[in-house]
């Protein structure tokens, strides 16, 4: 379909089920379409525990929420079913989205995964998808004509810093979680750089969710002055808490997304991932470490749970005073 049909629709369903990342990703797609046809009301359809990610977007007419519980289910696509969508955006592109939009009326477009190319860069080290757009960019792709302004990701929240960090200068967030082990910084190197920062005068919080808890108690309890605001999965009070972060230290993670959509300078550390796939941080302050040196980069799109080469140089040949030097650098760049 064409942009110029947007201005002639009224009402649009997008759906992306999951998760962190992916979800805020979509928020540029969604701004510029209401840039185009203001009057146009978006719903969108998501599970249930990323609701937070678009409860307070302003660009959101309504959302569908997709659970793990059957009848419920049926009774929101039941719902669904009622609504006279002039569009239906599929951004998961899956066997669940495809079964939920062939039980729905409207016009419809896909998004394209390039999951041959991913497999293709993955196993055979041929690498297709250099010049590829970040998925952002992809997701507007699914509207021809359609172009996105230069702003980033879209996560807003109505909660305020938390007490212990609301005053504090030079504060550096940590997010030392992923949920793949071969996207995750090894935490002796988050315990490692927590102690240079502390060492010399940063103040570090440690943000994540209910995955993230054992690392970041482990790295509490081996530098007692950090502080640790790892929550039960409330995104939007780490949102709030990102942004009077002076920079945020993370893997390749939901939590990055969420921290480049809050406007905080982000320090990213890729280790089986790779910026090809598309899942870089979008239009905002970045730097990516990786090791570059490695034949075996990436070996998968998505994270493993162990390094099937198994020596993991991909994250254990990235010191934490290399990172150290590189976050100095970096807060001084603006």
């Amino acid at each position: 379909m064409h942009i110029s049909q947007l201005k002639d629709f009224k009402k649009i369903l997008i759906i992306r089920l999951s998760s962190l990342g992916d979800i805020l990703l979509t928020t540029p797609l969604i701004r510029t379409i209401k840039y185009v046809n203001p009057e146009i009301a978006i719903d969108f359809l998501l599970r249930n525990e990323y609701k937070d990610l678009l409860l307070k977007n302003p660009n959101i007419n309504k959302l569908y929420l997709f659970t793990r519980n059957d009848f419920e289910n049926l009774n929101m696509l039941n719902k669904l079913r009622e609504e006279q969508f002039d569009l239906i955006i599929d951004l998961q592109n899956n066997l669940r989205s495809r079964g939920i939009i062939s039980k729905l009326k409207g016009g419809k477009v896909k998004f394209d995964k390039k999951t041959f190319q991913k497999i293709l860069l993955v196993k055979a080290k041929i690498n297709l998808l250099r010049n590829a757009p970040p998925i952002p960019v992809r997701y507007a792709s699914v509207i021809d004509g359609l172009e996105l302004d230069e702003f980033g990701l879209d996560l807003f929240t109505d909660k305020e810093p938390s007490d212990e960090i609301r005053a504090m200068e030079d504060l550096i967030g940590i997010c030392p979680g992923a949920r793949h082990y071969t996207k995750r910084w090894p935490v002796e190197y988050f315990i490692e750089l927590s102690r240079l920062l502390v060492q010399n005068r940063f103040n570090v919080v440690l943000l994540g969710g209910k995955i993230d808890k054992k690392i970041c108690e482990q790295i509490k309890n081996e530098i007692p002055e950090v502080i640790n605001l790892c929550n039960e999965d409330d995104i939007l009070q780490t949102a709030a808490d990102m942004k009077v972060c002076a920079a945020v230290i993370c893997n390749d993670s939901g939590l990055m997304h969420a921290a480049s959509a809050v406007g905080t300078k982000v320090l990213t550390i890729f280790g089986s991932s790779v910026k090809e796939f598309g899942f870089a941080p979008y239009n905002c302050k970045s730097l990516i470490l990786e090791n570059n040196s490695l034949s075996c980069r990436p070996c998968s799109h998505i994270g493993r749970e162990s390094c099937p080469e198994k020596h993991f140089f991909c994250m254990k040949e990235i010191k934490p005073e290399l990172v150290y030097n590189e976050l100095i650098k970096f807060l001084k760049n603006d």
